[in-house]
């Protein structure tokens, strides 16, 4: 899991990779790459450490990446650096912008980049094809030719493929391409000060497929600064319940469909990311692989539910909260779970 930021010189991308994982990228001369983890935000988690006061906590972390690359081999530095991201975070400057016009250019100019980086990469591939025509093909070549002139169409429209419905087959077709569009978006519009909403205003305007949040990156800074004990106070003062940092993070997670449960103890509680629809004994193997193994029952209880029994295990299970779910058994966000398995 690793969510790519993108953005034009100046949209403030660098420093909100900064706010999120605490890694300074702008001084980290000669490295073109900087990776950096940020903490999702999740009372669920803050109220379980609070419950168990475990000797270790381990929150759920989202991997970021910030290219920093400039000159004539630029994109060619992004796409390499990048070509692993299942996300892309793209931030888009208003706080300089005039209007909502001004903003909407900067977005359109760098998802026309990647429109048209995908778009290359199409009609490349259909040119050998075409050269291979009196040639035996593979299923994949043929597969190929079946799905690469929907692709080239939408793309040819000014349209990402994300947008454009394809089956599990095909995708799975294409993903050597590693294609920029087709995968999921979070649009990020770094907003002036004095005039937050702009940020609802270009969501209604641009009426995009993806997700929009604004975020002063400018506010967000001066919050990260000060210490942890008097955030709350600076918030408050300025009458916002949360950092918009931690929706963005927040955002990003769930971008990639991911979801989490907790693992609970005076030795650690911690949570472990899955993808959304994960069945039991495969939510198991991220803890080891021989949980999935040996894999033989679940303890699990909701999260809701576990707090309404008064924040213990034995309290659920008198309530009758606590079940034993088997090998199909979809795991959902929040489960706490026990797992049972022997090898």
């Amino acid at each position: 899991m690793e969510i790519g930021i993108l953005g034009l010189p100046q949209s403030g991308k660098s420093t909100l990779f900064e706010i999120m994982t605490g890694v300074r990228s702008r001084e980290m001369h000669g490295e073109t790459c900087v990776r950096g983890l940020a903490t999702v935000p999740d009372a669920r988690f803050d109220r379980l450490v609070e419950i168990y006061k475990p000797v270790k906590a381990s929150p759920a972390k989202v991997p970021f990446s910030d290219v920093n690359a400039v000159g004539e081999k630029a994109w060619d530095a992004v796409r390499q650096s990048l070509s692993g991201a299942e996300g892309l975070l793209h931030v888009v400057d208003a706080f300089t912008a005039s209007d909502v016009a001004e903003i909407l250019n900067r977005y359109r100019k760098l998802e026309d980049e990647l429109i048209l980086a995908d778009l290359m990469i199409v009609e490349n591939r259909l040119e050998r094809l075409a050269r291979m025509a009196k040639k035996p093909m593979t299923p994949q070549d043929l597969l190929h030719t079946q799905v690469l002139p929907r692709l080239k169409e939408q793309l040819e429209g000014g349209k990402p493929l994300r947008e454009l419905v394809l089956t599990e087959d095909e995708r799975h077709g294409i993903r050597s391409f590693s294609f920029w569009t087709i995968r999921p978006e979070l649009v990020v519009i770094n907003t002036p000060e004095e005039n937050p909403a702009i940020a609802d205003v270009f969501a209604k305007e641009a009426r995009l497929s993806v997700p929009v949040i604004g975020i002063c990156c400018a506010i967000e800074a001066e919050l990260m600064a000060l210490p942890e004990g008097e955030r709350k106070e600076f918030l408050e003062s300025l009458g916002i319940a949360e950092a918009a940092f931690g929706r963005v993070i927040r955002a990003s997670f769930t971008l990639l469909g991911r979801i989490a449960y907790f693992t609970v103890g005076e030795d650690e509680v911690k949570a472990w990311i899955i993808q959304a629809g994960c069945k039991a004994p495969r939510a198991a193997a991220v803890i080891h692989n021989d949980f999935e193994r040996g894999f033989i029952k679940a303890e699990v209880i909701a999260y809701d539910e576990f707090i309404a029994c008064g924040g213990t295990h034995a309290g659920a299970k008198a309530a009758g909260k606590l079940r034993l779910e088997g090998k199909e058994y979809i795991v959902k966000d929040g489960d706490i779970i026990n797992f049972r398995f022997n090898i």
